[in-house]
């Protein structure tokens, strides 16, 4: 009766063909399947959780800005008045489609460092349309392997990603559709669980809070488990610090992370949050602020486990703060410069953050000391603000220390 079963659930040989060849194909389908599976649970290094949208990105006047109540180097949901951007980009200006979502982002940067089919994967939720199949695409090209839940309701979410001021500015609105019906039962499902079971690093966006903060608690729990895991997260934009709901999620969540990474901005409001600053008016912090900011983040919040907390702060082309330390004391503060682009160059930085993530991860999966993980994801930021959106050539020539990095 099993082989029966097995024989249907794999198309068998409808009710036609009974020769000894149709029988055992259902098992051959089964051996490859699970081969399939073993070889992804045996090769995955990198686990990424978030939101899949389609980026459509152009280069914009301010005004465009001004229309929809934007700000520049900002991120936010879309609201009703945000509707019409998407389509406006697309018949108004030379709008870019590219696979995205702040998480996705990064993990494909991440396994184009690697280099090696399978090292990373990535879970989220998309509709049943071309969107979905082309952002499918293209991450199978990238090497990474996705595992998506499809929700047959809600079309694929998309981000519009406005380019300001020559390409050094981007606003971000995303319109999450289907990327909002992500379940824990999708994680928790054997063919998901078993990457999560396999993978040593695992990260998510903050964005992706606002769906399943159950999901990323049960990332934190199983990663509070295992000595030899670390749960990165990204703060991902001041308005997730700001709404008292999102903030709560935020706060659930910060015992089990390990490694926070974040750009100024998100550093401000974070300060203002944790009372840290008394201007509200602030709209950019010291040096000395941000190192004060990170110092608490890694120091003085709290730690589900005795491992040391790192908090990364990148701040365009001024140097990156980076911050370790645990409950009990601080570690290290240190600054590392960032590689200079010339302005010319600068095709578009929105994607720069996310690849900055991605290279450092992919060091940091291969047990590279911290320094030469700053330096990756250096590298790939640079690569990427030289392109547009969130892309990179073939292969990456990451040199640490002027030799060429063998990964």
């Amino acid at each position: 009766m099993l082989a029966l079963a097995m024989w249907r659930w794999f198309g068998g040989c409808g009710g036609l063909d009974y020769s000894a060849a149709a029988f055992i194909r259902p098992w051959q389908l089964v051996r490859r399947r699970l081969a399939s599976l073993m070889g992804i649970r045996d090769t995955v290094r990198i686990l990424g959780m978030g939101n899949p949208l389609l980026d459509v990105s152009a280069s914009v006047p301010d005004t465009l800005l001004t229309k929809y109540g934007l700000e520049p180097n900002n991120a936010i949901l879309a609201e009703q008045r945000h509707r019409p951007l998407v389509r406006e980009l697309r018949d108004a200006y030379a709008a870019d489609y590219v696979a995205g979502g702040a998480t996705q982002n990064a993990i494909r940067v991440a396994q184009w460092m690697l280099q090696r089919p399978g090292s990373t994967a990535y879970f989220g939720a998309v509709g049943n349309d071309d969107f979905a199949e082309r952002m499918r695409q293209a991450a199978r090209r990238d090497g990474v392997h996705v595992q998506y839940r499809v929700d047959e309701n809600e079309p694929t979410g998309t981000c519009a990603v406005l380019v300001t001021s020559n390409g050094q500015c981007r606003s971000l609105v995303a319109d999450l559709g289907a990327a909002n019906t992500y379940k824990i039962e999708h994680l928790r499902h054997p063919d998901q669980w078993q990457l999560v079971e396999a993978a040593k690093l695992f990260y998510i966006a903050g964005f992706f809070l606002t769906v399943s903060v159950e999901s990323a608690l049960a990332i934190g729990e199983h990663v509070a488990q295992n000595a030899d895991k670390t749960f990165c997260m990204n703060l991902s934009a001041p308005f997730l610090l700001q709404v008292p709901e999102y903030w709560n999620h935020f706060c659930a969540v910060q015992p089990f992370v390990d490694v926070y990474f974040g750009n100024e901005t998100e550093a401000c409001a974070l300060a203002k949050r944790m009372g840290l600053i008394d201007d509200a008016a602030c709209e950019a912090l010291t040096r000395a602020q941000l190192f004060e900011v990170a110092t608490a983040l890694a120091t003085k919040t709290p730690k589900r486990t005795s491992r040391p907390r790192t908090v990364v702060f990148t701040c365009g082309a001024d140097p990156i703060v980076l911050v370790i330390g645990d409950g009990e004391r601080l570690w290290s503060t240190s600054e590392y410069g960032v590689i200079p682009c010339p302005d010319n160059d600068v095709v578009d930085t929105n994607g720069a953050g996310d690849a900055f993530v991605g290279g450092f991860l992919a060091m940091m999966a291969l047990g590279r000391p911290i320094v030469e993980c700053v330096a990756a994801g250096n590298y790939a930021a640079n690569v990427v603000i030289r392109q547009p959106g969130c892309t990179f050539p073939p292969k990456p020539h990451f040199r640490y220390r002027g030799v060429q990095v063998l990964v």
